[in-house]
């Protein structure tokens, strides 16, 4: 019973250590400890009273002195859009799976209708499509591994009709309100310097391939399960596992941001 009793205390501890500290939360002016303790604190909070108006302040005034090609600005921006209507920028499953099916229903459409407008223009569309693979090559050659860049190239170059097909599956998907649907949404958002080719594996031979230009999005629609989702970024490697029952959103930047 003794040895038991030590043993519960060393784990109680241990995950004590774990749990975030924010006993001096009232004094700090880290934009993303402010934003981690609103995210998790209880609607009732006093605090809430305090550190909301702090942390729209510490945004505005980030956003005010950062450089132009500083990317956290985005983000900060998308922050402080959600500050002015919620308590706090936490989103829920329902409200980014919204989120992801607007934005790309806006995406696709917008392509469908350009691709509607460029039928018998096929001089200049294939004029545009070696220019847009010249383009891609030389980005590949100078972002991606050796042993990646024929995959991605190959992955990037879909015949028009293959695009098209694609693009009218995933609007049908994102358009499919069915819960009991069989297939979901993935977007995968590239906010690093280097084009990238995320692999989505599954149960047995169930598995995905998207390619991701730098500072670019796309998405894909696979059956609902449980998938490892893993690439590189820049050299760096990225793995997560992740169970795909809605839309979801992975957004990936430079290592160490």
């Amino acid at each position: 019973m003794f040895l038991c009793f030590i043993s519960s205390s060393f784990v109680n501890l241990s995950a004590q250590k774990k749990m975030k500290d924010y006993s001096l939360i009232m004094r700090s002016t880290n934009i993303y400890e402010i934003d981690a303790y609103l995210k998790n604190a209880h609607p009732d909070d006093p605090k809430r009273i305090i550190l909301k108006p702090r942390l729209i302040k510490l945004l505005k005034e980030y956003i005010k002195t950062a450089h132009p090609a500083d990317q956290r600005v985005v983000d900060f921006q998308e922050k402080l859009a959600l500050l002015r209507s919620k308590p706090s920028t936490k989103i829920s499953f329902e409200e980014m799976g919204e989120i992801i099916k607007q934005k790309q229903i806006a995406k696709y459409k917008e392509e469908l209708e350009a691709k509607s407008q460029n039928i018998g223009q096929q001089g200049a569309v294939a004029q545009n499509s070696a220019t847009l693979s010249s383009t891609v090559k030389t980005t590949a050659s100078a972002l991606l591994d050796t042993d990646e860049q024929e995959e991605f190239l190959m992955l990037m170059s879909v015949s028009p009709m293959e695009h098209k097909n694609k693009t009218v599956q995933i609007l049908n998907s994102l358009f499919d309100n069915d819960p009991n649907g069989k297939e979901s949404i993935v977007m995968i958002e590239n906010k690093s310097d280097c084009n990238m080719i995320m692999r989505i594996e599954g149960v047995g031979n169930t598995r995905y391939r998207l390619a991701v230009p730098s500072k670019e999005e796309s998405a894909i629609v696979v059956q609902k399960g449980s998938y490892l989702f893993s690439s590189k970024v820049c050299g760096a490697e990225y793995a997560s596992q992740k169970t795909l029952q809605k839309p979801i959103m992975v957004s990936l930047n430079n290592p160490g941001q």
